[in-house]
């Protein structure tokens, strides 16, 4: 068994502190080589004292000096890197091994991208990496030889169950359909009137899964479930009619393949994500999670609903922007990022988020994502369309 140098993009968020939590349980197999940890400084500081990265990678001139302040007095004298620039670097070390892409949103694309240009073993949790730039992302794994091992409970539940699993981007032989799970957040009993007056912390008070805000919105609104839509898609050479979304409100079963001659494997475990963290970073292998074992007999039965897009439009908006293609999901992910800050601001109601980002859709002429410059301006218009329909209101 070789040493595996990890760098993990996202180091400060809910999915780093997973993997470190992960890592921490397998001294003789994992060494953190590089992080990044955004604007969270005091606790990027805390990881370097205590995992001794020999590189990190910051915003900016004032987070670097910020850094180095905290970092003599941990101890600690990593590298510091800068900006963008900085995590492209880090994530195509030559001496990182397996890199977790665990930067939320469009930020995370462009270094994500780098680690695949470079070959490394890619830990994908960072979902709007494939919704943006799916080909263009998938062209690059099978032209650099990367390996590609998804994050998401869900899709790596999916991979779990596939029978020989395909490089991603190929199609997994005899499959029917894929079932892709969901809590239904924290809303999905909330009768329709009283959704308009949801708060950000009602919305981030997830019932099963502790994750960073962003994406406590998403799964509040469902979003979430419709950028793995997209996602999945990308990884198993599915067709949106192909991928159908199942409420499950236990999340014991995190997602399902359903084959022709009518098997259907699901894969089950507990709620953390640490299961799926610890199955890619082995991968072939399995290596101990610190998840407990799961006991069905406290669990009693399982429930399944079908999800309700009109109360969750959201879902629909991704389902039409994956059919559509082209930057339409890419679109879709910017115009969502936009509401989901607005809302967290203050700024917008629970129920307008959809709103905004039908408009913004319907306000986007389809054109084809061929290249990252493309990718990169539907994003952009995107955003300032959205923004043009906050100060309209």
């Amino acid at each position: 068994m070789s040493l595996q140098r990890l760098c993990v993009l996202g180091a400060t968020g809910s999915i780093g502190a997973s993997t470190l939590d992960v890592v921490a349980q397998h001294p003789g197999r994992y060494e953190i080589f590089a992080l990044s940890g955004h604007r969270r400084l005091k606790e990027l500081a805390e990881l370097c004292q205590r995992f001794r990265p020999r590189c990190v990678a910051v915003p900016d001139e004032a987070s670097a000096e910020r850094l180095q302040a905290l970092l003599q007095a941990a101890d600690a004298s990593p590298d510091i890197l800068i900006g963008e620039s900085g995590l492209e670097t880090i994530a195509a070390h030559p001496q990182v091994d397996t890199v977790m892409a665990a930067i939320v949103g469009a930020a995370g694309l462009k270094p994500t991208l780098a680690a695949v240009k470079a070959g490394k073993r890619v830990l994908l949790a960072n979902k709007e990496a494939l919704v943006m730039s799916g080909a263009l992302f998938i062209e690059a794994v099978r032209a650099s030889g990367a390996t590609l091992l998804p994050i998401d409970s869900e899709h790596n539940a999916i991979f779990q169950c596939l029978a020989d699993p395909a490089t991603p981007g190929l199609a997994a032989k005899g499959v029917r359909r894929i079932l892709l799970t969901a809590s239904g957040g924290p809303f999905r009993q909330t009768p329709a009137e009283l959704l308009r007056d949801v708060t950000p912390d009602q919305a981030c008070a997830h019932p099963k899964w502790s994750m960073g805000r962003k994406i406590s919105v998403d799964s509040a609104t469902l979003m979430n479930k419709g950028l793995e839509l997209i996602e999945a898609c990308w990884l198993f050479d599915a067709t949106p009619a192909q991928v159908e979304v199942v409420i499950h409100p236990q999340s014991v079963i995190h997602s399902l393949v359903d084959y022709v001659d009518g098997s259907v494997l699901a894969q089950l475990g507990n709620p953390d994500m640490r299961t799926p963290i610890a199955h890619a970073l082995a991968w072939p292998e399995r290596i101990a999670s610190g998840v407990a074992a799961l006991d069905l007999f406290e669990i009693g039965r399982l429930e399944f609903e079908r999800p309700d897009e009109a109360r969750f439009p959201c879902l629909r908006l991704a389902r039409e922007a994956a059919q559509a293609g082209g930057c339409l999901p890419a679109t879709l992910n910017a115009a969502n990022e936009v509401a989901v800050e607005a809302f967290l601001a203050g700024r917008l109601g629970f129920t307008e988020i959809p709103q905004l980002i039908e408009s913004v859709l319907q306000g986007t002429a389809p054109c084809p994502a061929d290249n990252l410059e493309a990718v990169f301006a539907a994003d952009a218009t995107a955003r300032r369309l959205a923004q043009a329909w906050l100060s309209s209101r």
